[in-house]
């Protein structure tokens, strides 16, 4: 009777295959312990062991699909952000670690106020997870998330459901739902499409493929939102308002010029992520 193949040998070969397809290698041990519930230290107590039928034919299909490109998320259908799991689907683009300091930064934009009824603004919401992360870390706001897709909103308002996040939901372009006479916004924060067409080229292969062209590429060099946004703004955001915008690396200064023309009396800052990058706009 032939022995079985390790767990670690079934996923060294899995990996060493994706590596040859010009795919991550690490790809497919980050689905299986995602699928198994497993830690790193479950792994190194199990890796040892022989796999199971299940287990190879799990594998074995995971593979197939990563060496297309698919995203690890997509196969699993769901993505961790702030600390929640997000359902996500190819109608919405996979949250990223990044943007957690969005939110961050968005929950301490008036944290002195925590108690009193702020109005938040998401706008490209996808999966809902920067408005619902905000809700759920400041319970008493009202959190208000949009997006131009229906598809993207359904899956935005299963993830409100599933978290217990009382989050609202409106379909429409940029700030658009918001220019009627209504209540004004104390906090604008969105992570918009802000790739430029010429860069398609620079992009991952899994992120060209499968992920939505809309959430992710913008005309005029990538900057196409922010004037739109920059040019709605000023009607709908509170006297003391604030905007949080995640950016281009290559594209502070000139969102940076757009925001500070469109508000001449407050301050645009340039904020950089953990590695030195530009990758938010401040606007208070």
């Amino acid at each position: 009777m032939a022995t079985k193949p390790t767990l670690r040998e079934v996923l060294d070969r899995a990996s060493s295959f994706l590596e040859e397809q010009g795919v991550e290698g690490d790809s497919v041990l980050y689905v299986f312990l995602r699928r198994q519930g497993w830690t790193k230290t479950d792994w190194l107590l199990n890796m040892g062991r022989g796999a199971t039928e299940e287990e190879l034919a799990q594998v074995t299909a995971d593979t197939a699909e990563l060496a297309l490109h698919v995203p690890a998320q997509y196969l699993l259908g769901s993505e961790e952000f702030c600390g929640h799991l997000f359902k996500v689907s190819p109608a919405t683009l996979i949250p990223r670690p990044e943007t957690e300091e969005l939110v961050m930064r968005g929950v301490a934009a008036f944290d002195t106020r925590a108690s009193q009824p702020i109005r938040v603004v998401d706008i490209g919401t996808g999966t809902g997870a920067i408005a619902i992360s905000i809700k759920l870390a400041q319970p008493s706001w009202q959190v208000v998330a949009t997006d131009i897709s229906p598809e993207a909103l359904t899956v935005a308002k299963e993830n409100a459901a599933k978290l217990h996040a009382e989050v609202s939901f409106r379909l429409g372009d940029a700030l658009a739902p918001f220019l009627a006479d209504e209540p004004k916004i104390d906090l604008l924060l969105s992570n918009p499409p802000y790739i430029s067409e010429e860069e398609w080229d620079l992009m991952d292969e899994s992120v060209r493929r499968f992920e939505p062209k809309t959430a992710l590429f913008a005309e005029n060099h990538g900057l196409a939102i922010y004037q739109r946004l920059a040019a709605q703004a000023p009607a709908v955001l509170a006297p003391d308002g604030q905007i949080l915008l995640e950016i281009g690396f290559a594209q502070g200064k000139a969102v940076q010029r757009l925001f500070q023309e469109a508000f001449p009396e407050k301050q645009v800052t340039i904020l950089q992520d953990m590695a030195g990058l530009d990758r938010i706009i401040h606007v208070y």
